[in-house]
């Protein structure tokens, strides 16, 4: 493999979890006890290019981290897709709704390049939530990543509104 694509295979696990780990900081600081825990939760997806995370009319029961890579949120109307968002490395990524009610989504999330995820599911959150160790740290993880998405998704809104879609691109 050549360039990015090498060191996108090539990257132990344990760095991309001290790179998960350094961006958690952010919502939460776990102590090492806690970070064990809690990482024995993790998965890692390698997902090539044009792989899906999350599919339109399928449950999305996971929440992922990009360590390496991107992707692209879309929806197809009429037969053609419509992209809506993008996230990007050091980002989370989801079909949130479909995430936390258990039904079906509305999104397509695909791959843009060869991309590496850490992930944990929906089951993985309620079981941290219900350990005494992890409930605290967890509860307010949940609450502040749902504050971030609901201050991107009203970002969205208000750029749908008042862009042009080259606005909102570039």
């Amino acid at each position: 493999m050549e360039g990015r694509n090498y060191y996108l295979y090539s990257m132990d696990t344990s760095a991309a979890l001290q790179i998960f780990r350094g961006h958690l900081k952010i919502y939460i600081d776990f102590n090492e006890a806690e970070w064990i825990l809690f990482s024995q939760h993790l998965s890692f997806a390698k997902l090539k290019k044009k792989q899906y995370f999350a599919e339109s009319d399928k449950v999305c029961n996971k929440v992922g981290f990009i360590v390496k890579g991107s992707v692209r949120y879309y929806h197809i109307k009429d037969g053609e897709d419509i992209t809506g968002y993008f996230s990007f490395e050091n980002e989370f990524l989801s079909s949130y709704k479909s995430y936390l009610t258990g039904l079906p989504g509305h999104v397509y999330i695909q791959t843009l390049e060869d991309s590496l995820l850490i992930t944990f599911t929906k089951k993985d959150m309620d079981e941290m939530l219900n350990d005494p160790m992890l409930a605290y740290k967890m509860e307010r993880f949940g609450r502040l990543i749902a504050e971030q998405y609901l201050c991107c998704y009203e970002d969205r809104v208000t750029a749908f509104i008042t862009q042009t879609p080259e606005e909102r691109y570039l």
